[in-house]
């Protein structure tokens, strides 16, 4: 059987031939017609072919480690649309091209749901992409000419959902702004878009060089979009907090019984 695995794999079966012998052993066993084995080896390669494309965009995407929203504690926030979260989580937003903003202070959850979405829209088969705004500009700026920036432009508008986390956290000069520009308006109406911003859109004036570049900006991405604030203190400082007093615990000695 080694030479017809061979072939099948060079075909591009590849789950047919890494299990041609037990498919084969199953067949003779179970006594399958033709028509049956076809039909099992289909489903099989069928399984493995979405596996394999769901490895294959779960890497392109970048979105590396993240918490489950299994993980996530509602009850924290102070104030949270979980409702609407749900409703995101579940891509309600996707076919009809709506973006998706949370806004929130650091450390209330809103990378971890960012993330979330992302992989769900790659279980459910879309192309996806998490990145950083410092590090798309940076992309961005360092094409080298005008058909190169072309190229990575058409590349961000592409891709069925683009989660563009951390915008507000450093100020754009006249450049960036005029690229991220571009990215939403490329998208606006065509694909779907993901922010996580840590200022209110009455803050974004402070980030681009111009209250006109800003207003337009906003004025794209909250057309068609659900907003979701996200108000309290830090998760992430309630956990260090947590961690720190457990620690103290450990490194105080037990108190001796009285005599």
């Amino acid at each position: 059987m080694s030479d017809l695995s061979t072939r099948l794999l060079a075909l591009g079966f590849v789950a047919l031939a890494e299990q041609l012998d037990d498919i084969v052993a199953l067949a003779s066993k179970k006594r399958w017609s033709f028509t049956q084995t076809m039909e099992y080896v289909v489903n099989l390669e069928e399984k493995e072919r979405a596996q394999r494309g769901l490895q294959r965009r779960t890497r392109r995407s970048k979105v590396e480690r993240f918490k489950l929203m299994a993980d996530f504690d509602w009850d924290w926030p102070e104030e949270i649309d979980q409702p609407l979260v749900e409703s995101v989580l579940r891509l309600d937003f996707l076919p009809a091209k709506r973006n998706v903003v949370l806004i929130a202070n650091q450390g209330l959850g809103k990378t971890m749901i960012a993330k979330n979405i992302v992989h769900q829209a790659l279980i459910e088969g879309y192309t996806a992409l998490f990145i950083t705004a410092a590090d798309l500009l940076l992309d961005l700026a360092k094409q080298e000419s005008a058909r190169a920036l072309e190229r990575r432009l058409r590349y961000y508008a592409g891709i069925s959902l683009l989660v563009v986390d951390e915008v507000g956290f450093l100020a754009f000069d006249a450049r960036n702004a005029d690229l991220l520009f571009q990215i939403v308006s490329r998208r606006y109406e065509k694909k779907s878009l993901v922010l996580t911003t840590n200022l209110v859109f009455s803050e974004w004036p402070t980030i681009f060089p111009n209250a006109t570049c800003a207003t337009a900006l906003i004025d794209r991405v909250v057309h068609h979009a659900d907003v979701i604030a996200i108000k309290g203190k830090s998760y992430r400082a309630r956990e260090a907090k947590a961690d720190a007093i457990e620690r103290a615990k450990k490194r105080t000695p037990p108190t001796p019984p009285k005599s």
